[in-house]
């Protein structure tokens, strides 16, 4: 399920990049990133513009395997923190992307992780790849992020599916813990568009955990603006920010939150 279709996808992607361009515009690469304090700023936009470019490189080739991070052109950005330097790399992995993704379909055949294996699950994962790191950075250069509403929402979504998938798939992680009936979690967006339905409901049952969009009673509600839902459920902001409620117990949430940290 996405609430985004391909197209818009594929426009977010370079949209992302233009905005995190713009994030970086005048800051110290050389500052640590506080929600990922094992990296800098420069680091963290190679690290961005570098994933999109794998990705790109998977769709052009219609790679029916991983390619080796060696033979990916350009991959690791230019050298050092050259802001300059760092903005034209970022500013060709845009249109690179722009070029392949607007020349893909969303079912094109694509080797991926997880599922679906097409261009349109590259499109979506790299739309919030940046999206959500693009927040690291204005965190880190002590700017204002936003994120369009059904963006946000779609990233909500899109967690909750590689969460479920990685339950499904991968035993010894430590998403395979989030189980146990009787339990619920409930996300609730205080100032979303009418129609977007920001609300979901995570439910746990003895196999693992189901959720789905909707207002119902929870044993624990996080509630927010649905910028700051997004950022405390991707625990890139602290549940104590003042930012976001927390109504219920909530144990259960930082169960999930400390279990669904994957990747």
């Amino acid at each position: 399920m996405t609430t985004l279709d391909y197209e818009r996808h594929c426009a977010e992607i370079a949209g992302q990049l233009g905005q995190l361009r713009a994030t970086l515009a005048g800051a110290d690469l050389s500052a640590t990133v506080p929600t990922c304090p094992e990296w800098t700023l420069g680091y963290l936009a190679r690290h961005i513009g570098g994933a999109v470019r794998w990705a790109e490189q998977l769709v052009a080739t219609g790679a029916t395997g991983d390619i080796p991070e060696e033979d990916i052109p350009g991959i690791r950005g230019p050298e050092g923190d050259d802001l300059a330097a760092l903005d034209a790399w970022l500013a060709e992995t845009a249109e690179l992307a722009a070029k392949t993704f607007g020349g893909a379909r969303a079912d094109t055949p694509v080797w991926s992780w997880a599922e679906p294996q097409n261009a349109g699950f590259w499109a979506r994962r790299m739309t919030h790849e940046v999206a959500i790191h693009r927040a690291d950075a204005a965190i880190a250069a002590g700017v204002a992020y936003e994120v369009a509403a059904d963006v946000a929402a779609d990233a909500i979504d899109e967690w909750l599916e590689i969460v479920r998938y990685v339950q499904r798939s991968q035993p010894e992680d430590s998403a395979a813990e989030l189980r146990g009936a009787g339990r619920s979690i409930h996300l609730h967006a205080t100032d979303a568009p009418a129609g977007l339905n920001a609300e979901w409901v995570i439910e746990f049952d003895e196999d693992g955990f189901s959720w789905r969009r909707g207002h119902e009673k929870a044993t624990v509600a996080l509630r927010g603006p649905l910028t700051e839902v997004l950022l405390a459920f991707y625990r890139r902001r602290s549940l104590d920010s003042g930012a976001v409620e927390v109504l219920g117990e909530r144990e259960l949430l930082d169960f999930w939150l400390e279990r669904a940290s994957f990747g």
